[in-house]
């Protein structure tokens, strides 16, 4: 039997997606190393900007932009931007916000292999065609990362 190629596995989504723990253990089951943004390996918890200010959706856009250099914010940035660089691989987990996609553009901008996960009916996007896959069942997933 050939052995799997065992990636470096970015996933990108949302806090409030319910799919994305089973993803992540998923992944790490299939043997790949997964950078998971919840529980970063410094053992931080992950980035919310309820921590930054609790009333960040109240923000003016001047706020919000002054906001983006909080040093919660910076140090995060950091982190996930270091594992998006150590990564080969990103796997958009739908549904999910702006946040994640610009993530997966970064990877897909730079000829990493990307893939969307869409596990639930979502409003059909066209520029998904920029990914290397759209998988719907993990099954697809683990078998288009070998």
């Amino acid at each position: 039997m050939p052995s799997v190629m065992k990636r470096k596995i970015y996933v990108a989504s949302s806090w409030r997606n319910v799919y994305y723990p089973d993803v992540v253990a998923k992944l790490r089951e299939a043997g790949h190393d997964v950078y998971d943004f919840r529980n970063p390996p410094l053992g931080d918890p992950g980035f919310k900007w309820g921590n930054v200010d609790p009333h960040f959706m109240e923000w003016s856009p001047e706020e919000y932009r002054d906001h983006l250099m909080h040093p919660k914010a910076v140090k995060q940035f950091k982190n996930d931007i270091e594992a998006m660089k150590a990564c080969d691989t990103c796997v958009l987990v739908l549904p999910c916000g702006r946040s994640a996609h610009t993530e997966a553009g970064w990877f897909a901008g730079r000829g990493k292999l990307t893939i969307a996960y869409i596990p639930e009916k979502q409003e059909p996007e066209l520029m998904y065609k920029l990914f290397n896959k759209v998988c719907c069942s993990m099954d697809e997933l683990i078998d288009a990362l070998k």
